[in-house]
């Protein structure tokens, strides 16, 4: 038979959609040519495969080898399609024989000597295969992730030889299926806020944030421990669904990032202040997701957050407002999952000590001024929270562990329960209810209307701020118990919204 057809995945986004690898004989002038849009990745398989097949001592066809990657208009990149174009070339000259290539999804690059080596995107894959009912064949460097999908038969190969062996009825594949992993997303050991000296009103605001996943701006002199309270906030967050656990690993399978260990645990990214633009969205001729994908059902915390270029601060604005970000190239248009709390921290001024008793701060008005408008009014309102960190007295610093103060245990208990009422009440965190929801459950006495009214005249709130100051004040009754928000709840929330008016402390 000179024709055998293969199937493979190709990558785009997080999607993994089906390619059709034909391979045709003819009688010619030996020659490779892999048409149906290649990229060069793709181009340079040629010389891998013809390297692996000799290597694996089959003989490798001098005729004219024609490998089509179909549809053609869907780019194809990368070294995944190595063993399908591998064992079509194989089926193709007789070598091995063609009745099992149906049932099964082929996956992997090839080293010169015939071993298969690991893809990126695996976890994508093996989640469209299991859709189709594929079993689907891999390198083993890929089945620690690939297994993470239920009711999907994966056969691991380390080399050609062994994928061979299977499709001849020599040595079968040991099947591995997709099986529960337990959901532990806490470190034993790990960062605790009894770490965390003083502070009692920048841990209350870390625990409202957690209980309803509200974004936070910490503001304060440096020591303070900004960094250190934004550090534990994933410690205080409850855990990931299956399909939450599913979808971030995802991502960070197609980033290369995948690490069994840490699967279901929420994601905590920090990226430098000099990350670009398309490090935070993600971007490339093909598309990979940037930080704030990575950050997808986590945390994403941006340090120094004035030092950030002003233009990448604004391209958060909308993944802030939608959970999703598109990047969109001239060849095509992907879209990533970009659901992640925003936590951020910046001094209040250039040398930081702004407001400060001990007098070391020399700023101007005018520098003060320049250096906090480096962040734009759309971008600050679209931060919940608005939190002072005032320095240390040195009592605090030279005392012991606070008798008083809640370990992170603690507050998570508070946060879960809090979790658990949102979610019976309206299947979400408190930060994810559209305008009608809010207006339908967050229901204020009177006399907490009277309250919000003079804020909205004193404050100059937008309607955007009216929104979040009411979710807020929803959190804060779920923290305390209470079906209906109390005055004492708002004028909590309010407080958190004092930046709306005037400059950073």
């Amino acid at each position: 038979m000179s024709l055998a057809v293969v199937n493979s995945r190709a990558q785009v986004g997080l999607e993994a959609p089906p390619v059709t690898v034909e391979v045709h004989l003819s009688p010619g002038l030996p020659a490779l040519n892999i048409v149906g849009l290649p990229e060069m990745e793709v181009k340079e398989a040629k010389d891998r495969v013809r390297s692996a097949i000799l290597n694996a001592h089959f003989d490798f066809p001098a005729r004219r080898i024609t490998v089509n990657l179909a549809p053609a208009d869907l780019p194809k990149e990368g070294g995944r399609f190595d063993l399908p174009m591998a064992i079509g070339i194989l089926a193709a000259s007789g070598q091995i024989p063609t009745g099992m290539l149906a049932q099964h999804e082929f996956v992997g690059e090839l080293a010169l000597s015939g071993e298969l080596r690991a893809v990126r995107g695996a976890l994508s894959v093996a989640l469209a295969a299991a859709r189709e009912q594929h079993a689907l064949i891999l390198p083993l460097a890929n089945v620690d992730e690939a297994s993470l999908i239920r009711r999907q038969t994966l056969l691991p190969a380390e080399h050609l030889l062994q994928v061979t062996a299977h499709l001849c009825g020599g040595k079968p594949l040991t099947a591995v299926n997709g099986s529960d992993r337990p959901v532990d997303p806490i470190v034993p050991g790990g960062p605790d806020l009894l770490d965390v000296k003083g502070q009692r009103q920048a841990k209350r605001a870390l625990e409202i944030a957690a209980a309803g996943a509200h974004s936070l701006l910490l503001v304060g002199p440096p020591g303070t421990g900004k960094s250190l309270l934004a550090a534990r906030l994933s410690g205080l967050l409850p855990p990931m669904s299956e399909p939450e656990a599913i979808e971030t690993a995802t991502l960070h399978s197609l980033a290369g990032l995948f690490s069994p260990a840490h699967w279901c645990r929420r994601p905590y990214r920090a990226p430098h202040h000099t990350a670009s633009a398309v490090a935070l969205v993600g971007g490339g001729s093909h598309p990979r997701p940037g930080e704030i994908s990575l950050a997808h059902n986590g945390v994403l915390f941006l340090d120094e957050l004035p030092e950030h270029d002003r233009h990448v601060l604004e391209v958060l604005r909308e993944p802030i407002e939608s959970g999703i970000v598109r990047i969109a190239r001239a060849a095509r248009s992907v879209e990533f999952p970009a659901r992640f709390q925003l936590i951020a921290a910046m001094n209040p001024c250039p040398c930081g000590y702004a407001g400060d008793t001990s007098g070391r701060c020399r700023c101007t008005p005018a520098q003060v001024r320049q250096y906090q408008s480096k962040i734009s009014g759309p971008l600050l309102d679209r931060l919940d929270m608005h939190v002072s960190v005032p320095a240390l007295s040195r009592d605090v610093l030279l005392a012991g562990v606070d008798a008083d103060a809640d370990s992170s245990a603690t507050v998570r208990a508070r946060v879960l329960a809090a979790r658990e009422r949102q979610r019976e009440r309206s299947g979400r965190a408190n930060s994810a209810l559209d305008n009608r929801e809010v207006e339908q459950l967050c229901v204020l006495e009177d006399s907490g209307r009277q309250l919000l009214e003079q804020a909205i005249d004193r404050l100059g709130m937008s309607a955007r701020a009216y929104h979040r100051v009411l979710k807020l004040a929803r959190t804060i009754a779920d923290l305390a118990g209470r079906e209906t928000i109390a005055t004492a709840h708002l004028a909590e929330a309010i407080q958190y919204r004092q930046l709306d008016r005037r400059p950073l402390p």
